[in-house]
């Protein structure tokens, strides 16, 4: 006898059977009900671990912009030279380097999950010595903790999402570092301004990477949880498999680009304000406007790509990106002469860089072969930490001789920028 739909019910006794053959835990595996929990259990971690790395970095920016805010206040109270802040910037920034650049052997060893808390308590200990400092060997011992959490993390979070999340995830996981580095300048400012002290500023920040650490411990078995996306699959369009190995001229050549990126975005909104005030008579007030703009418009633009850019791609939005700055670049050197003018052109400027760093990251399992993507990855972040630290030190032996030539060199690195991103593109 069978049943309605023809199907015979030996085969739903042999089921019930085996049925009972399960522990509930094999059962919670193999029977549909206990997959469809599994998968909703899934997507669960998937969200809410999402949330946890998207406040990791928010609190990765935090420390980046707080030193320039801190160091008119610490410098005579810790009776040092002015100029050891770009000191300690440079150390720090090559720690940060030096620890992205090793990220591919941290996590073979360790997985992402500890990796990034280990990272935060070195950032938040980094942060506590500030706030105790005494002299320059504290700001130099805060440096070492600090560079390498900063750099581990970097690297770490962009491997992790670049492989389990979507383009748009990547874009506004680095809008959330442009609200870090926001919010870090207005915690030391509302330290100071309010009587506390640029010492309770860092302690604040501090308490802040404590208590994501601490969500970081609860939560080390969510990383586990989480599937890689669709194109993580690591197959290019006709469905091979990618097989680019990270010991190829594209396995060097996509960090080269990071440098150049970071090298030129940075540059240009560290020398703005003093090309606008010195080379073009604008006041301090409307030069630090006009350069708030600039940073506004790279984390607003990475908010408003993430609606799109999973249809419009990561490649085209790249390369439309650097076309825009090259024009907001031109606008700004050669007719940004009025505050309305020079605001708008570093506006087009930030928006044509919005794309870029999200975007060639997340493109970075499209490009290479499986083992590859984590040390491709720490290249990038390493490369972006030295581009950092060298093209803006460039421009300011530049900017003493001619000051008015430093958005002219900014945008000779942005078309070396954008022959080295078609030149990957066609290798890979």
């Amino acid at each position: 006898m069978t049943r309605e739909g023809g199907a015979s019910s030996a085969p739903t006794w042999q089921a019930e059977d085996f049925r009972k053959t399960l522990s509930p835990a094999q059962q919670s595996h193999w029977l549909p009900g206990g997959v469809a929990a599994s998968c909703g259990a899934m997507r669960s971690a998937s969200r809410l671990l999402l949330l946890l790395i998207y406040v990791a970095f928010v609190s990765l920016g935090l420390p980046d912009g707080a030193l320039g805010v801190a160091w008119p206040a610490a410098y005579p109270d810790l009776h040092l030279p002015i100029g050891l802040a770009g000191t300690i910037l440079t150390l720090g920034t090559l720690f940060t380097g030096l620890s992205a650049f090793s990220s591919g052997w941290l996590l073979a060893r360790w997985t992402t999950g500890p990796v990034v808390l280990v990272s935060c308590v070195l950032t938040a200990s980094g942060l506590l010595l500030l706030s105790h400092a005494q002299g320059a060997a504290w700001l130099y011992a805060a440096a070492v903790p600090l560079g390498f959490g900063a750099g581990a993390v970097d690297a770490s979070l962009n491997g992790f999402v670049a492989k389990h999340y979507s383009g748009r995830h990547m874009n506004w996981l680095h809008a959330c570092w442009g609200i870090g580095a926001t919010s870090g300048p207005l915690v030391l400012g509302w330290a100071i301004g309010n009587g506390h002290g640029w010492r309770q500023g860092y302690l604040l920040l501090a308490a802040a990477q404590l208590s994501l650490a601490v969500g970081l411990a609860l939560t080390l078995g969510w990383w586990r949880q989480v599937p890689e996306t669709a194109h993580a699959a690591h197959v290019d369009a006709t469905g091979r498999a990618l097989a680019t190995p990270a010991n190829s001229p594209a396995g060097w050549l996509a960090p080269a680009i990071f440098a150049c990126y970071v090298a030129a975005e940075m540059t240009l909104g560290l020398w703005a304000g003093t090309v606008l005030v010195k080379s073009r008579g604008f006041s301090e007030e409307t030069a630090a406007l006009c350069t708030a703009c600039y940073y506004g418009a790279i984390t607003g633009g990475r908010i408003l790509l993430g609606f799109v850019v999973d249809r419009v791609g990561n490649r085209v939005l790249v390369n439309g990106g650097v076309l825009a700055s090259l024009a907001g670049l031109v606008w700004f050197g050669a007719v940004g002469s009025t505050p309305l003018a020079a605001g708008a052109a570093l506006i087009v400027a930030g928006l044509g860089f919005a794309p870029v760093y999200p975007c060639l990251m997340h493109e970075v399992p499209r490009r290479f072969a499986p083992t590859a993507v984590q040390t491709i990855i720490g290249r990038q972040s390493g490369a972006a930490a030295l581009g950092a630290a060298v093209l803006p030190a460039v421009a300011g032996l530049v900017a003493q001789t001619s000051l008015a030539t430093v958005p002219w060199l900014v945008l000779g690195v942005v078309v070396l920028l954008l022959a080295a991103i078609r030149w990957l593109d066609r290798m890979t």
